[in-house]
């Protein structure tokens, strides 16, 4: 099946601080700046406008905006914003975006920079066990970053069950 769709290109996360987003980041992905589109104090945003781009609650300011290159998949684009009514993270059980996953191979290594960076994990690695995703090794686990989003580190060594069903794949790196 032909599509124009080719996959996700970046997610957009918004932090209070857009160094100390940059740095978790970089210690615990190894992820790096490709570009920095807006620094603290720069004088090339129009706030209007982007009030009406993002439909931001009115007298939102964006302080900075950096792009992010992760060394396997989508882009990572933190914005730090500063306005009235912000609302921390959503929790996982609320509408929208609720976290995104980050394929690792290993877990020890990719936690112990998670909490150094100020991270908390909610649980250890625990077997996938969707009946469509079991597999020796196939695990994951949940943390919060130090603003509070939530992301999920996952590894599935051995091919999914899904896959002798179907020729479609998750992504993998």
């Amino acid at each position: 099946m032909q599509t124009p769709v080719r996959g996700i290109d970046h997610i957009g996360i918004t932090v209070p601080d857009i160094e100390q987003a940059t740095l978790f980041f970089e210690t615990v992905f190894s992820a790096q700046i490709i570009y920095r589109s807006v620094e603290p104090d720069s004088e090339n945003i129009d706030d209007e406008a982007q009030q009406n781009t993002l439909r931001l609650f009115p007298g939102t300011k964006i302080r900075a905006i950096r792009m992010l290159a992760m060394p396997h998949g989508p882009g990572i684009e933190l914005f730090e914003m500063h306005g009235p009514e912000q609302h921390s993270p959503a929790r996982p059980s609320d509408f929208g975006l609720q976290h995104f996953a980050v394929y690792v191979d290993d877990f020890k290594e990719v936690i112990d920079r998670f909490t150094a960076a100020g991270g908390e994990m909610f649980t250890e690695p625990k077997p996938l066990t969707f009946p469509a995703e079991r597999g020796e090794g196939n695990a994951f686990c949940y943390g919060k970053t130090p603003w509070g989003s939530v992301v999920e580190l996952i590894s599935w060594p051995t091919p999914m069950p899904y896959e002798k069903y179907t020729s479609r794949r998750r992504w993998k790196p």
